[in-house]
């Protein structure tokens, strides 16, 4: 309900003090994210807040500058190591000091008083800080400044107005803002000033579930007396889960402790009487009546809220409420067939755990990636998602889905048929159509035989089709580049499409998938095709491994050449290198190989999926540890000599598995079946790798030509620098090259949003609830304690674990086991110089496998939370047969 007591005419003083009616989100600058939150709850039919008023930023402003000591603490602070907790500790103390010893001016004290008057001076106040930078939709800052509650009198007030300011320099704010790259200077502090509520019983409601993500879930945390012994920690709070307007389920807490209010000001704790310890602090019907008052916050908000709320014999009091900023977006909503009664939700896989990249990516980039595949996808917290509701709804297409997600994740297979043994997939939806390999038996040879003639063909119909591109985007600007770019797309997944390329991929994934399935059976080998798909011809990602060897032997015979390249592995500034090799004994050998090796692979970059991420090309600089782990760890002709030994041990393996095979019943048929799948497996495994080299040289040439417009839109005035243009859709993007006329504040809300993505773990597996799904593997052959992971290339190995986030940051020994989030093509060079590789993200047939495989890396992938729970240093086994890793340490 809206407070009337200090509308404007009111008599409240100036800039400094405001009453709660009078604010809302457009004045956050002014009264903070609490302040002006709740001065948006003042409005929201049916919800009632405590009376009371904010002591704006302005004050704040206003009372620091007359402390110039503040300022020149401030500088320090900036100055200080942020991983020096000591010194960020001392300094903050400080600050703190200095604020709240400042001297509020006469008549900001009397705006302040006046305005306690007005609401009571005998009452008692919760007194309660209210930053800028708190309660984002980013970032929520839930408990970095200080709260007092129960304040009584109006010079007491006054006292807590100034230690609140003061709390804006606690430690802990201090490091959550920089963690969340927030400067403290451009922070301010307001105040908020309210009627205490005396309440019976108080505690937190989410209005979605906090850890699944379930939208339609609430949670309700309630004990007795104030929120203090909650938010302490004093007490468990009794739990409570609410579904469509019932309490699906409770946990009542045994409560020792509550804290209640001082008649004179303070609070203190109390014992609760042994006959009411086991009493819940709320009834069912109170905890969906308050579940509804949420609902209708969260629809005024626009988004799942964290609500503190109060109870007294007077009702609910709501004393704040803020985003919840840990939940993962939904997609955009798909409507719901009427046959579903509206309430069948939609169910999404993630596509960057299919494309070994689950960063957030830029406007652009996700939504180039959108127009250019061969399926719809939505977008949700920077990533894509695919909806397959449809085919997990017709029975005919279910069965083929989870068998290809479960070659590709046994963890998003698992996720999915958790949904399923819901029963919320009854929806009649008309047949998708199969999907996936054929259940069983040898795939016909008339799929595709094993012809290295059917590859050659069809890398040159990409080559061909990608120059056509390169020469014609040339000549494009302005509108015309976006006409041009619609048809260019339209051939993009021309070739993406093509029959062929669709067979020849999939003959070599039916021929790998048979050997592993008839070899485990008639000879009881594990994984057999991980030996026999050595040094197989024509990978494009693994020859782009062993081509940066051939650029190492270029450069390892000239020692100032490698001393320069050392120089510019440390300079983060140092993508002109190339011309300074010039100047160098042995420079223009070791520069024509680097060319030679970007003119081939300079379109490809980490996460390079994403039109908007920097190429190899655009910072070569990139390359260079890359080249100097190779000099160091490798010795002059290593590419051929690896080459030659993985294809040896390939054949040597062939040998005998056919030597065996023909030694058992039938074996003469057994050993023939296997050979025509090795040949097939041979041809065409190497090809997997090829239409993603396609696309990604496509998305280089176009990502020229929308920076050469972009170039032109800067020049003009339109955009304020070029990157902006990543900021904005595709079709946004056009738009403005058409109209010469850009949004800088939409422009800067993205930049803000892509960044709070950065924090997000995207799903696997994600529902139209908003409902985080997480598989797992229901295994039990995995010793205790051992990760348990996806085998992928076979064999066993220990060493040192190098936990590696960022592909720049790496530094490999001999013999040490690469354990990451994900691995792309732009990763493959560094699998050269480690014995093993361990990553949370991954499939039986994704990049990193595969190139495991042909370089005989023993690897598990999909091993959740690998960087975290394996320390950088720690002695690990790989057990790239079985699927899991040991810890040794």
């Amino acid at each position: 309900m809206r407070d009337k007591r200090f509308d404007e005419g009111s008599g409240v003083s100036g800039p400094y003090v405001l009453g709660l009616g009078e604010v809302d989100e457009d004045r956050a600058g002014l009264v903070g994210g609490k302040g002006a939150h709740l001065g948006a709850l003042s409005r929201v039919d049916g919800v009632r807040v405590p009376d009371g008023f904010c002591v704006t930023t302005d004050a704040f402003r206003r009372v620091v500058a007359r402390a110039p000591e503040v300022d020149a603490l401030l500088d320090r602070l900036a100055g200080a190591d942020p991983d020096d907790r000591e010194a960020v500790r001392a300094l903050s103390a400080k600050v703190r000091r200095a604020v709240e010893e400042a001297v509020i001016p006469d008549d900001l004290a009397a705006g302040i008083i006046g305005a306690v008057a007005r609401l009571g001076e005998e009452a008692a106040y919760a007194v309660r800080s209210s930053a800028t930078a708190e309660d984002l939709p980013t970032a929520s800052f839930a408990g970095q400044q200080d709260t007092y509650l129960n304040v009584v009198g109006p010079a007491e007030v006054l006292r807590h107005v100034s230690r609140c300011w003061a709390s804006l320099f606690t430690e802990r704010a201090v490091i959550y803002r920089r963690r969340n790259g927030i400067d403290d200077r451009t922070v301010r502090m307001a105040v908020v000033v309210q009627r205490m509520v005396l309440p019976d019983a108080s505690g937190v409601l989410f209005t979605a579930d906090p850890v699944t993500g379930h939208r339609r879930t609430a949670t309700v945390d309630a004990g007795f007396g104030l929120g203090e012994a909650l938010v302490s920690g004093l007490v468990n709070p009794d739990v409570l889960t609410v579904r469509d307007g019932e309490v699906v389920a409770r946990t009542i807490a045994v409560k020792e402790r509550a804290v209640h209010a001082l008649p004179g000001g303070g609070t203190r704790e109390v014992t609760v009487e042994a006959g009411q310890r086991e009493r819940p602090a709320l009834t069912d019907a109170q905890a969906v009546e308050l579940v509804r008052l949420g609902r209708r916050i969260e629809a005024h908000f626009g988004c799942p809220q964290d609500i503190e709320w109060c109870l007294n014999d007077d009702g609910f009091r709501i004393v704040q409420s803020r985003p919840i900023t840990t939940l993962f977006p939904v997609p955009d909503p798909v409507p719901v067939p009427e046959a579903a009664g509206g309430r069948t939700p939609s169910v999404y896989v993630s596509v960057g755990h299919q494309q070994m990249m689950t960063d957030a990516m830029k406007p652009l980039g996700w939504s180039m990636w959108q127009r250019t595949a061969m399926v719809p996808m939505h977008e949700a917290g920077g990533r894509l998602f695919v909806d397959v509701t449809p085919r997990l709804a017709s029975p005919a297409s279910r069965a083929a889905l989870l068998d290809v997600m479960g070659k590709g994740d046994p963890l998003v297979r698992d996720a999915l048929e958790t949904v399923l043994e819901r029963g919320e997939f009854d929806l009649p939806v008309p047949d998708a159509g199969p999907v996936g390999p054929p259940a069983d038996g040898a795939p016909e040879a008339s799929v595709t035989e094993a012809d290295p003639a059917v590859v050659a063909e069809l890398v040159e119909r990409s080559e061909t089709s990608v120059a056509a591109l390169k020469r014609d985007i040339r000549t494009k600007s302005g509108p015309e580049l976006f006409d041009f770019l619609a048809e260019a797309f339209e051939e993009h997944k021309r070739v993406l499409s093509d029959p062929l390329s669709m067979r020849a991929i999939m003959a070599g994934m039916e021929a790998t998938w048979w050997l592993n399935d008839k070899l485990g059976e008639w000879l009881g080998e594990k994984n057999a095709a991980d030996a026999l798909t050595l040094s197989a011809p024509g990978n494009i990602t693994s020859e782009m491994g062993l081509d940066l060897l051939d650029v190492a032997d270029a450069i390892r015979p000239h020692p100032e050449v490698v001393a320069f390249l050392n120089g510019v592995q440390d300079d983060a500034h140092g993508d002109g290198f190339l011309d300074g090799l010039l100047k160098l004994p042995g420079g223009s050998a070791a520069r024509e190989a680097i060319g030679t090796y970007l003119a081939r692979y300079g379109m490809r970059c980490v996460a390079e999926i994403d039109i908007t991420r920097p190429r190899w090309s655009e910072h070569p600089a990139t390359l260079v540890p890359l080249i100097l782990d190779n000099v160091r760890n490798f010795g002059p002709g290593a590419a051929e000599r690896r080459f030659e030994q993985g294809r040896l041990r390939a054949l040597r393996t062939e040998q005998d598995v056919l030597t065996r095979l023909r030694a058992l019943p039938d074996g003469e048929r057994k050993a023939d079946e296997t050979k025509r799948m090795i040949d097939q497996v041979r041809a065409f495994a190497g090809y997997r790798e090829y239409p993603k080299y396609g696309i990604v040289c496509r998305y280089f040439l176009y990502k020229q030509a929308l920076l050469e417009e972009a170039g032109r839109l800067v020049r003009d005035g339109v955009l304020a620098e070029r990157e902006d243009v990543f900021h904005l859709t595709f079709q946004e993007l056009e738009d403005v090259v058409r109209s010469r006329r850009a949004d800088d504040r939409l422009i800067a809300r993205r930049k803000e949003a892509f960044r709070s993505y950065g924090a997000l773990t995207p799903p696997r597996v994600l529902t139209s609830d908003g409902e985080a799904v997480t598989g797992s593997y229901r295994r039990d052959d995995v010793p205790e304690g051992a990760l348990a992971g996806l085998a992928v290339s076979t064999g066993s190995v220990e060493g040192r674990a190098r936990v590696i986030l960022d592909l720049a940051d790496a530094e490999l020994e001999e013999g040490d086991i690469l354990v990451t989030r994900f691995t792309d093509p732009s990763w493959s060079p560094l699998f050269l110089g480690v014995a093993g590789l361990v990553t949370e993200v991954g499939g039986l047939m994704t990049h990193g496998a595969v190139i495991a495989r042909e370089y005989g890396l023993p690897a598990v992938v999909g091993v959740d939370r690998a960087t975290r729970l394996i320390r950088d240093g720690q002695r690990i086994r790989v057990h790239g047969t079985d699927g899991y890793v040991e810890i040794l340490d």
